[in-house]
């Protein structure tokens, strides 16, 4: 087990592909086992696949990378627009609650904030606002998308820890409101506190008449979520399924009512869904050969053992535990995080009867903020990047939504029926 750790280690600090780390560390440890046939790592990759709830996965990154082309998103910030043109910091929030809407369309944090960075960050440049602080709120408000369903990162924590994908979409939706209400707070006090973007005296308030009408140009992607939890809830279609059904959703939307798909955008979201899809497929594959390694050595035992001797409170454990997510989530990718520490927590927090869907709501927020964090977040990179924003300048922006996070994520902690109050109610 040494030599895999150092040899995991070793990987991550010379940068190499994240799926290499984990399967290349995990081939160490059947090498230096001699009882133990080198076949069976190969049987381990094949098996980590073999899972009809996988297919949701392609099935909704396929749906969301179509939508972006069918005109839902720019008939969502024109709705975003209106609501928020009365409040201080506009633009800002309207970053805010587009990717609360945009976490019932792509499902990924990372896809949400590179394509506000390129719609909504010139604008928000233009405005007055400095590129940390640009960047910052645009990585910071995809977080929403981690828990809004469909959540990509709920299905494969669902997928993983054999945990019902109908109750996590529920469950995320009161904590996705929450955030919206938490960071559009937050935005508020620091424009105010640094003058940015303040609403001019002669702008009136949006009517109700102007919100209606936007809201009818955006309501087939508002709906989306809802078909999605009812038809799951009720039995109209498996989590699987649902994915399937989002496909073709997305490509009715996008020809008979907004009329924007076409054949070139439908082949550019196929390509580009292909080589999302095919990333994650090679971390999960390669995942079963740690995964394995970790039964194997028995360390969700070891660590429950450690864990225990710590603390037996079930609240104080979770902090403990969202603490090192933090800390893990600042290294290693959000999806690697879900597979490799979702089968080791997990069981250890329902001994202590932390519920699953409770404990998954949690992680999922604080290991996709690992997106936005230095050293290596992949959102955090690809916003800056397009914004051509120093990284030291996007870290110091940002100190106050990390806090704002956090301090959520923990109140959700020591009161589950945050969490588990809809999903209690509809299931």
């Amino acid at each position: 087990m040494t030599l895999l750790l150092i040899v995991f280690v070793v990987l991550l600090l010379i940068n190499a592909p994240i799926a290499f780390v984990i399967g290349l560390s995990g081939l160490t440890w059947f090498i230096q086992e001699a009882g133990v046939p080198l076949s069976i790592a190969t049987q381990r990759v094949i098996a980590q696949t073999q899972s009809i709830s996988f297919l949701a996965v392609p099935f909704f990154i396929f749906a969301g990378n179509l939508m972006n082309r069918t005109g839902i998103t720019e008939n969502l910030i024109k709705f975003s627009r209106v609501i928020t043109r009365k409040m201080t910091g506009g633009m800002a929030q309207v970053s805010v609650v587009l990717s609360t809407m945009m976490g019932g369309v792509s499902g990924s944090a990372v896809a949400d904030a590179s394509m506000e960075a390129r719609v909504l960050g010139p604008e928000m440049l233009k405005r007055g606002y400095p590129k940390g602080y640009t960047g910052g709120v645009i990585c910071l408000t995809s977080l929403i998308t981690a828990t809004i369903p469909p959540s990509l990162g709920l299905i494969l924590y669902g997928f993983i820890g054999n945990v019902s994908i109908g109750k996590l979409f529920v469950a995320g939706i009161l904590p996705g409101v929450m955030m919206m209400i938490v960071l559009m707070t937050t935005v508020t006090i620091t424009s105010k506190r640094r003058g940015f973007d303040v609403p001019d005296p002669d702008v009136t308030a949006p009517t109700f008449a102007e919100i209606m009408k936007e809201m009818k140009t955006a309501i087939w992607a508002l709906i989306f979520p809802i078909i999605l939890i009812v038809g799951i809830r009720f039995g109209v279609f498996t989590p699987t399924e649902a994915g399937a059904f989002a496909v073709m959703y997305a490509i009715f939307v996008g020809v008979f009512i907004y009329k924007e798909l076409t054949w070139k955008k439908f082949l550019i979201s196929l390509k580009d869904s292909f080589i999302d899809t095919g990333g994650i497929l090679l971390i999960i594959a390669l995942s079963g050969i740690f995964s394995y390694v970790l039964t194997m050595e028995e360390t969700p035992a070891k660590l429950a053992s450690v864990l225990f001797g710590i603390t037996q409170n079930p609240t104080l454990l979770m902090i403990i535990i969202i603490l090192f997510l933090v800390v893990s989530g600042m290294f290693i990718d959000s999806n690697v995080n879900i597979m490799l520490l979702t089968p080791i927590f997990l069981p250890v927090l329902e001994q202590m009867g932390v519920d699953s869907v409770h404990f998954g709501i949690c992680m999922m927020t604080i290991v996709t903020m690992g997106c936005m964090t230095p050293p290596v977040g992949t959102a955090l990179y690809t916003v800056c990047d397009i914004l051509d924003c120093p990284i030291e300048q996007y870290f110091k922006e940002t100190l106050p939504f990390y806090a704002a996070v956090i301090v959520l994520v923990i109140i959700m902690i020591f009161i589950p029926d945050i969490i588990m109050w809809l999903p209690n109610m509809i299931y």
